[in-house]
């Protein structure tokens, strides 16, 4: 690499481990860099981008105040604090599958494995300098937003029969063609790409483009392909969830996502999205969880905010009323206590009692405290309409509805709505989904889910199928994940097919699907056993 190039770049180190600072400062002067910059922790890494650009920054991932590396660099890139034109190099000493996973998903310009030696770091830097240098017009136009005159610099510069950096300007090429959205000239370009060399991106950027041009079919059938190729395997179970929500196939989206969150947990947005399917699909205690995980995985980094807290509190809320197993119950308000404590230390001046009383008196209706519920409910301030969150709206919809106040929950419910159709960045399309199939169900049933639950198990007791048959029914609508009411809607409907009604074979294999995959207690399963030799017995067949 020329000298000056070197003797030029501006260089930041972070790093909070003195005796590695001074390695890496007396090495990188020896090999001819003069502009070294220092950071030993995240917070002073930004100070520094904000009044200085860099040619590279070398980031440990093992800072141990605020930030971590990792929850740096996704700062720093989603605040343009750095641009394409700067060089980015990761070092770790943590290499588990999960981290790894999730860097790469950031696109660094390298990963460097500590420990690792002078030469490697030397040959690491040399080589994304340089290509930052050579193609620096290139990134400079990205950089300015302007694609269509980077692919009129990246075409000249393919022209070029000396130029060592093909690859990497026909991968900037087709980003590029995604982002302008043509959709068709990127299909047929990386198409062109895969006819000489089959790339990776290229594979992804030809995914993309199909599923951009409802060209559906032919996407799954490549994105099944790359499912079975590790090092493609995440970014497939990603389009694929996408692909399955634009079909309107919501358990498979949850399925892919869930796979993906697996290998890649640190990818808040993909958590997000998990966490609206499987509100959509009812599934309250994976919704639940991965709360719980943004709450752990986003604290400290840019998604850290109170919404973050207060949600996890909604969900373990969402997820104990549709369980009626007790000790779950406690478990779970004592966590949703612990949130909104977490709540008041990380954001002591965040202005939020209005939606903390409302998760309180959820809490209170939880326990069956009713009296104190409708308390906290109507001291809160009617005059103020306007909707500053849209989760927490939704909550206060929940409550009320949970609280008998019917007309103010469908008022509310279309006054959301009303405001995320105006302002569509507010919520995704799916999440606006889900608040639609709240307003309906919660009109179509108006009793909560605890109250249905516990109606229709005294009516089955009392005898009366009939009315049993169509609370268990709504009852297994709004929460087609609890095994018990499954049980006992399946037993309602081979009950009162006994007594010469209609039986819903649809919506008894819906309830046997649910139980077949579940872990029963010793009484339900030994039920389930009994439905089923009596299902056999009719020739009815449950299993598909």
């Amino acid at each position: 690499m020329p000298a000056k190039i070197f003797s030029k770049a501006k260089i930041l180190i972070v790093e909070e481990q003195p005796l590695a600072q001074s390695y890496m400062k007396q090495s990188l002067e020896g090999l001819g860099f003069r502009q070294l910059r220092f950071a030993e922790h995240a917070i002073a890494a930004k100070e520094q981008c904000q009044i200085e650009q860099f040619d590279l920054i070398v980031c440990s991932f093992n800072l141990s105040k605020h930030q971590d590396g990792y929850q740096l660099y996704e700062e720093l890139k989603m605040k343009r604090l750095i641009k394409n034109s700067t060089g980015f190099i990761f070092i770790s000493a943590e290499t588990s599958g999960s981290l790894v996973h999730s860097v790469l998903e950031l696109q660094p310009d390298d990963f460097l494995v500590k420990p690792f030696t002078i030469n490697e770091l030397k040959n690491r830097i040399e080589k994304v300098l340089l290509r930052k240098h050579n193609l620096g017009q290139v990134y400079q136009l990205i950089d300015d937003g302007n694609d269509s005159k980077a692919i009129k610099q990246i075409d000249a510069l393919l022209q070029n029969k000396g130029n060592s950096y093909s690859a990497i300007l026909l991968r900037l090429k087709g980003d590029a063609l995604l982002r302008l959205k043509r959709f068709e000239d990127a299909k047929a370009f990386f198409k062109s790409v895969l006819d000489i060399q089959k790339f990776t991106w290229a594979k992804v950027g030809l995914v993309e483009a199909l599923i951009a041009n409802n060209e559906h079919t032919l996407a799954h059938r490549m994105l099944k392909t790359m499912l079975q190729r590790s090092e493609t395997r995440l970014v497939a179970l990603d389009l694929l969830g996408r692909l399955e929500i634009k079909l309107n196939k919501f358990d498979e989206a949850q399925d892919f996502f869930s796979k993906a969150v697996e290998i890649a947990p640190r990818n808040i947005d993909r958590q997000k999205t998990l966490s609206h399917v499987s509100l959509l699909n009812h599934d309250y205690e994976k919704n639940y969880l991965t709360q719980k995980d943004i709450a752990s995985y986003a604290k400290h980094s840019i998604h850290d905010n109170p919404d973050i807290y207060l949600n996890a509190a909604r969900a373990g809320i969402d997820f104990a009323l549709t369980t009626d197993q007790t000790d779950q119950v406690n478990r779970i308000s004592r966590q949703t206590n612990q949130y909104l404590s977490d709540l008041k230390k990380q954001f002591p001046n965040s202005n939020n009692q209005t939606q903390i009383d409302v998760l309180n008196a959820r809490l209170h209706y939880l326990k069956d405290e009713h009296q104190k519920a409708k308390a906290l409910i109507n001291q809160l301030d009617e005059s103020d309409t306007q909707i500053r969150s849209v989760d927490g709206a939704l909550d206060k919809a929940k409550a009320f509805h949970e609280l008998g106040f019917h007309h103010k929950a469908q008022m509310l419910f279309n006054q959301i709505i009303t405001h995320c159709e105006r302002h569509p960045s507010v919520s995704d399309p799916v999440y606006l989904r889900y608040i639609q199939q709240q307003q309906t169900e919660r009109r179509d049933i108006k009793l909560g889910p605890k109250e249905l639950n516990n109606h229709a198990v005294t009516q089955f007791n009392k005898g009366q199928l009939n009315t049993a048959l169509e609370a268990f029914t709504q009852a297994f609508r709004i929460m087609p994940k609890n095994a018990s009411i499954a049980l006992n809607l399946l037993q309602c409907l081979f009950d009162t097919n006994n007594q010469g009604q209609s039986f819903n074979l649809a919506l008894a294999k819906k309830c046997f699907a649910l139980l077949d995959t579940q872990t029963l207690e010793d009484e339900q399963a030994i039920r389930f056993e009994k439905i089923k030799a009596l299902a056999a017995k009719l020739k009815i067949k449950l299993a598909e």
